[in-house]
């Protein structure tokens, strides 16, 4: 096999559109946990905010942490994979248009309209609203997801033309002429492997998820326009699924360049990590079935196949990218700051919310579980213990004001906030569901309030430090902006 020399390629800092991006995920982020708190503390009974604005608040948490993880993430995979190929910056612009649009229509649907159907939007109850909001609410809802929707296309087809442009094709992009030929060394790197995999499986959940919203306005106007809700309810968890699941195979992409800088050792693009990822770009788009287990009309075949491919996928890029780096900085010499922190702890937040998905998926378990708490923890684990980890500790690379600079007392207590409330939270969420207390329920039995107080105390702790982590980004960016403008002078005056 031949030896990797892959070595990553000088970041001289941040592009003032991937910062927007950052700066909008970062405040969008803290006001949905901010959302999440309240939700835990009307459990608790700790405030009276009644089923309504519970059900408006559980409706933008939802959409809303989908939505924001997706731009954080997609802020990470733009600014390392255009080291390697030529982006649009226009289009990387127009999505963050777009998105901010749809977010503002979302929110005029919930906050003006009372629209509160869940970011699932089941087929028929947004247009079967019982008077509980307006035909236009209901518009605006899923007009917003739909503008959302567009932009991520448009970022993802320029990604898919930048990639065919330098590598030849989405195949190449995946490194299979190394994977199925002769290992000559020059796959691509793992940034490209990643890009090249999330464009893939988005492009294909985004457009489900466009044709199913635009049947469902279709039909909110015009009845006659019939849509299975069978057939809608597959659909829709199928373009969920996938663009979640997408969320944090941009952001790793932070792990794989990053890592590689404070180790001095390359991320190796050998045969068993493109394997990996070519896996999971087909699996990927295999394992939503376990949301629709209990949906007896659909063949048993399809379920089953769901349930296999499910215990499968937990596997190829988890472990390939957990062990990749364990290996990487064994041994290393690494420098442990807020950043190799973050990026460390995420990968191990990735593995451990895998392990309640995992139980989840096996058919006896998720007729009794996958409608308790059980399931919030699993994906409240992965996100913030592993993606929402990663783009803080992308957030502390770019403003690290110099290669040996500390950190302070305030950071070092923040991290183990960070990590000691996560666990805590997701914890509570899981013993909950252990203990069948049922999800999207506004009010609790007594005897589940105990659980709800301990996850709010946790939820507290947990938006505390990741108020510090934003501060210190937002304090660093004015800092971070000049050493860009110098290091880009000095490129300029090199060439």
């Amino acid at each position: 096999m031949a030896s990797y020399t892959y070595t990553p390629t000088p970041d001289y800092g941040a592009k003032a559109g991937v910062l927007a991006y950052l700066v909008v995920s970062a405040v969008v982020l803290l006001l949905m946990m901010v959302f999440g708190l309240i939700m835990r503390l009307e459990h608790s009974q700790y405030t009276e905010i009644g089923g309504l604005w519970f059900y408006k608040l559980m409706t933008l948490h939802g959409a809303g942490m989908v939505g924001i993880v997706a731009l954080a993430g997609a802020a990470i995979m733009w600014h390392f994979l255009r080291q390697y190929v030529e982006l649009s910056t226009g289009i990387f612009i127009a999505n963050l248009i777009l998105f901010l649009t749809g977010v503002v229509m979302i929110l005029a649907s919930v906050l003006l309209g009372d629209f509160h159907a869940a970011w699932t939007f089941l087929h028929p109850l947004p247009s079967t609203s019982m008077g509980l909001w307006s035909e236009w609410a209901a518009a605006a809802f899923m007009g917003g997801l739909l503008v959302i929707g567009v932009g991520f296309v448009l970022l993802h087809l320029d990604i898919a033309r930048a990639i065919i442009t330098r590598y030849g094709g989405l195949g190449r992009g995946l490194g299979w002429p190394q994977l199925f030929g002769p290992d000559d060394g020059n796959a691509p790197p793992p940034a490209v492997v990643a890009s090249t995999m999330v464009t893939i499986v988005n492009l294909v959940g985004l457009v489900v998820g466009a044709s199913i919203l635009i049947m469902m306005l279709i039909n909110l106007y015009v009845p006659s326009f019939e849509v299975d809700p069978l057939l809608a309810k597959g659909m829709i968890y199928f373009f969920g699924h996938v663009f979640i699941n997408a969320v944090i195979y941009m952001a790793v992409i932070a792990v794989y360049e990053i890592l590689p800088r404070y180790t001095q050792r390359p991320w190796k693009a050998n045969k068993v990590f493109l394997a990996s990822w070519t896996a999971s770009t087909f699996m990927v788009m295999f394992i939503f079935p376990h949301h629709l287990l209990m949906d007896y009309a659909y063949p048993k075949w399809f379920l089953i196949v769901g349930h296999i491919i499910g215990y499968l996928n937990t596997f190829p890029i988890l472990i390939v990218t957990g062990y990749g780096a364990m290996m990487i900085v064994y041994r290393s010499g690494i420098r442990w700051d807020m950043c190799s922190r973050l990026l460390f702890v995420s990968l191990a937040g990735w593995a451990i919310g895998a392990m309640p998905a995992f139980i989840d998926g096996t058919i006896t378990v998720n007729y009794v579980m996958h409608n308790t708490l059980w399931v919030p923890g699993h994906f409240h684990t992965y996100l913030l213990l592993g993606m929402v980890a990663m783009v803080f500790g992308f957030m502390y690379y770019l403003v690290k004001p110099s290669e040996h600079a500390t950190d302070s007392a305030i950071d070092v207590a923040a991290f183990w906030g960070f990590v000691v409330g996560t666990m805590g939270f997701t914890l509570s969420f899981l013993y909950s569901g252990k203990m069948s207390v049922a999800r999207r329920y506004a009010g609790h039995l007594p005897e589940w309030i105990p659980y709800d107080r301990i996850a709010s105390f946790f939820a507290a702790l947990l938006i505390a430090s990741v108020l510090v982590f934003i501060f210190r980004f937002l304090a660093g960016l004015g800092l971070a902006g000049r050493d860009y403008q110098r290091a880009s002078l000095a490129r300029s005056l090199a060439t």
